[in-house]
């Protein structure tokens, strides 16, 4: 049995907006399509999970059901298993940022799946750079996105 392509991502996403403000919008992945361009669909299958479908820049669609494990406002921390053509789990830490701007958030993002589509697999050998390029784009992509909407006016968010 071939062994399945794994890939560990680390993101770090420095934000003007309180903690609180951050990790509210980000425990709410059916708002993710409002702000997030690569995040195509959410469909919410019950209180703990969802499904959704991703896709960036390459020409394939990443179909994967997210079930909630973590969900701690407290301590900042978010926590979702995902099964689907990506197999593994993905999670959110917020924190308060001092900065020369004033105070914010750092939103660190870590994930850390296995290949389990056939397409995406077969590329993940020669392709691999271009994946994980691919998926750096997404997450700057997401970063701009929340980014925006948090500053925009407060009816708004």
């Amino acid at each position: 049995m071939q062994r399945r392509p794994h890939y560990r991502f680390r993101s770090v996403w420095d934000l003007d907006a309180p903690p609180a403000r951050v990790y509210a919008l980000l425990e709410d992945p059916g708002r993710y399509p409002a702000w997030w361009p690569q995040v195509r669909e959410v469909e919410p299958l019950d209180e703990r999970s969802a499904t959704a479908l991703i896709r960036s820049v390459l020409p394939y669609g990443i179909h994967v059901t997210l079930t909630g494990l973590l969900r701690d406002p407290t301590r900042g921390v978010l926590e979702v298993a995902l099964r689907g053509d990506i197999e593994g789990w993905a999670r959110w830490t917020v924190r308060p940022r001092r900065g020369p701007g004033g105070a914010g958030t750092r939103a660190l993002y870590e994930q850390e799946v296995d290949v389990r589509a056939d397409p995406l697999r077969r590329m993940s050998g020669p392709a691999r750079p271009l994946l994980r390029l691919n998926h750096a784009m997404m997450m700057r992509a997401g970063r701009r996105g929340l980014a925006a909407l948090l500053a925009a006016p407060r009816e708004a968010v």
